[in-house]
């Protein structure tokens, strides 16, 4: 589905990505992980041309510098960590530009729009409040509302940036969860740059572990998270600090009612 041959991106003398080469099948979820600084988010950029880079990304067998804009939003879906939203839009307001893509002008609408938009608003469990002004909604609302967006926008590879940073643990749980079942459906893949390493172990299907703008690791998630690569790339025994987290939950003792 895709392939990435070579991508750098450099500012002057600074170098963000170096040489970066990766493919990805469908039905898989490669998660980006790595320490601050390791080039995350701008692979995440350079994929979309979002940032000027060297290289070549092919999609479906095309370089997307080939493609115009609209062939590349109906292929793929970008969800953000984050969203300044200054307008008093609804929810179904939001969801509804994810199928700009689709229509001749963009004041047109087509046949199929309706049913797209229904569907990605209960797909989020949003459509309850589809009439609600996004700037009423709480931090894990609106990350549902965008997903709904990019969900009604129908691609078939989904690139995520830090999708639950700063939401609570229910929320996380339900972003991921949703990820998740849009990924079961036929010829869909993900790419997630995660920070946590717990939630990249529990959902993806492999890895790609950054360091420094280069490629560390790249495999399986049991390949990518060996001790050795892990507190080689972050500097400190991972493995150890993960059980002293969980060891605080196994000690606790539960709360008794009198």
């Amino acid at each position: 589905m895709l392939k990435v041959e070579n991508l750098s991106v450099a500012y002057g003398d600074l170098t963000i990505l170096k040489d970066v080469s990766f493919s990805l099948e469908p039905g898989e979820w490669l998660m980006i992980v790595g320490p601050n600084g390791a080039g995350k988010s701008t692979l995440i950029n350079a994929i979309t041309g979002g940032v000027p880079a060297k290289g070549d990304v092919i999609f479906e067998g095309r370089n997307t510098r080939s493609m115009k804009p609209h062939e590349l939003a109906r292929g793929i879906g970008v969800l953000a960590q984050s969203h300044f939203v200054g307008y008093s839009f609804s929810v179904e307001e939001v969801v509804r530009l994810g199928r700009y893509a689709y229509a001749p002008t963009i004041f047109s609408r087509h046949s199929g729009e309706e049913d797209a938009v229904r569907q990605a608003l209960e797909q989020t469990g949003m459509w309850e409040q589809r009439r609600q002004s996004v700037l009423t909604l709480s931090g894990g609302e609106l990350q549902r509302t965008f997903l709904a967006q990019t969900f009604c926008q129908d691609p078939r590879l989904l690139l995520l940036d830090e999708p639950t940073n700063h939401l609570d643990l229910v929320y996380q749980k339900q972003v991921f969860e949703l990820i998740q079942e849009w990924l079961r459906q036929k010829d869909r893949a993900v790419i997630s740059v995660v920070h946590d390493l717990s939630l990249a172990r529990a959902y993806g299907t492999r890895a790609i572990l950054l360091d420094r703008g280069q490629v560390v690791a790249d495999g399986l998630m049991d390949v990518v998270f060996s001790d050795e690569t892990l507190n080689r790339v972050y500097r400190m025994d991972v493995r150890a600090w993960m059980l002293r987290m969980l060891d605080q939950w196994k000690e606790a003792q539960p709360w008794k009612s009198c």
